[in-house]
């Protein structure tokens, strides 16, 4: 069986057709152009949606076409998987409940499923990647903003309206920078890759983005080093609050700030053990499927939901992950 993911970021939207096995049959990528509005975003996705369909009608073997089940798509939250609606996403500029999973479903007559781009990551990395064999599991995904997908109990956890995992706007330093949200001090508003370019760009006097301060830290540059220690270690500090709640086992952290690597691994882990109650128990753990985890765990979102490819769609699971947004 396969299905088609689609990552919609608030920078790119990737998409791949993916087999039940988590393989990665192909994939293609192209700018969001968030600053266009919904409209111009929604038809990228169905335009990139539309390309993997001819990928798949373009195989010599037609049972290709017969086995595709659906098509899932993560998206910045918040928003409520239960009605497939976006509802103001602060990396998704104008809009406002958009109802996303029903535009899709709508040209393509095909399943179609819809979570936020955090939790579908965290499917991913705890069915194929870093987080195998947890039952409790944190994804942290750091790049434009920051979110969190949680397997709580073997359970994908989505709160009372979906919008659970939502750590990049919890409140690390209430006197910090503005935030896309409206409030000061947010964890995004420090760690993200949006947040090092704004402070470097600041500091600097000129346009810097995250991976140019990375290479100025690589270099030795202090300023650059210090504006990446003073993200890491509010991240830190927002995991010391996540594994305080959820006391979980394994947290995992990717997205494109990830790739710093030693120095952000090095920093959060050596917090989140000093500080956290039962930082000792915790591992802190690369994300192993890189800018694929997002198209990966949307894809699963079909699998999961369709209890197993009987082609009824029960929204519940009959794997050993439950999901049942509804």
């Amino acid at each position: 069986m396969y299905s088609i993911g689609v990552d919609l970021g608030g920078t790119k939207i990737r998409t791949a057709i993916v087999s039940d096995s988590g393989s990665v049959l192909h994939s293609a990528e192209l700018p969001t152009g968030a600053t266009d509005g919904p409209d111009a975003v929604i038809e990228r996705v169905l335009d990139s949606i539309r390309c993997a369909m001819a990928v798949l009608a373009d195989r010599t073997d037609s049972t290709y076409q017969r086995k595709l089940i659906g098509i899932g798509v993560g998206s910045p939250g918040p928003l409520d998987p239960r009605t497939g609606v976006v509802l103001s996403p602060p990396n998704l500029p104008g809009w406002n409940r958009i109802p996303l999973r029903q535009h899709v479903e709508s040209v393509f007559q095909l399943p179609t499923y819809l979570d936020n781009d955090a939790n579908v990551a965290a499917l991913a990395e705890w069915r194929f990647g870093a987080g195998q064999g947890a039952d409790n599991m944190v994804y942290a995904t750091v790049s434009t903003g920051i979110g969190a997908g949680l397997i709580l109990d073997g359970k994908l956890f989505h709160g009372q309206s979906g919008s659970a995992g939502e750590i990049g706007h919890m409140i690390v330093d209430a006197k910090g920078p503005l935030c896309t949200c409206g409030n000061h001090g947010c964890l995004e508003a420090w760690s993200s890759g949006t947040a090092i370019s704004n402070i470097a760009t600041e500091r600097y006097g000129r346009p810097l983005n995250a991976k140019e301060v990375e290479q100025l830290a690589k270099q030795g540059d202090a300023q650059a080093q210090d504006i990446l220690e003073q993200a890491f270690s509010y991240l830190g500090l927002g995991l010391i609050n996540v594994v305080n709640l959820f006391n979980p086992s394994v947290i995992v952290i990717g997205g494109g700030v990830a790739q710093v690597g030693a120095p952000l691994f090095e920093r959060v882990r050596d917090i989140v053990l000093k500080q956290a109650i039962q930082g000792k128990s915790v591992q802190i753990l690369p994300a192993l499927l890189g800018k694929n985890a997002g198209v990966i765990g949307a894809a699963a979102l079909p699998f999961i939901s369709l209890g197993g490819g009987d082609g009824h769609d029960t929204r519940k699971s009959t794997h050993s992950l439950s999901y049942d947004p509804v």
